[in-house]
């Protein structure tokens, strides 16, 4: 939900009070609710299986969850936090976060971010120039996979098939080993 003024500015955005979080998108800041358990260990699971797989493969991209800040048009407009953010390109990143789109972005749905995920979010990542948008909803069991370079219709995965990852040809992630110990 918007916060209370009319129009914000990146400046607003990196005033906000200490352990208050927003993201700042086309001037409102929206409230983050704090994440529940299972969002925080999928957080957690998927970061570290897209990190093990760069590093056993030698990868130079970069794993970086949330809270991270992410300037996706790099003209300091809008803020957001992924979920989980993968960098490849180091030139992005700045002592604030990332400056530009981050090459495969995870959002884990949670009730108060549904429509913003599904929707405001999935505009916004297409056209600032993400590679690739996993929606992982764990209340429906499933994933939505958006591979924007290719510019095809999003693929729906039930958490229990192997999801393959896009920009890593070999690395399939299959959401409900993940919470095996959930």
């Amino acid at each position: 939900m918007p916060l209370l003024k009319n129009h914000y500015t990146s400046e607003d955005y990196w005033n906000l009070p200490e352990g208050d979080r927003a993201e700042l998108i086309d001037g409102k800041l929206y409230d983050m609710a704090p994440p529940s358990r299972i969002h925080q260990q999928l957080v957690m699971e998927l970061s570290g299986s897209v990190r093990d797989y760069i590093k056993s493969n030698h990868g130079k991209c970069l794993v970086y969850p949330a809270p991270f800040a992410v300037n996706l048009d790099a003209d300091d407009k809008d803020w957001v936090e992924p979920d989980i953010s993968v960098i490849c390109d180091p030139n992005k990143l700045t002592d604030r976060g990332c400056s530009g789109a981050p090459d495969l972005i995870f959002e884990i749905v949670s009730p108060s971010s549904r429509r913003m995920d599904y929707n405001r979010k999935n505009t916004l990542y297409s056209d600032a120039g993400v590679r690739e948008y996993w929606i992982v909803d764990p209340a429906k069991e499933r994933v939505t996979v958006y591979h924007y370079e290719d510019d095809a219709a999003p693929v729906i995965y039930p958490f229990a098939q192997d999801i393959p990852v896009g920009i890593y040809p070999g690395l399939t992630i299959k959401i409900n080993d993940l919470l095996e110990n959930y």
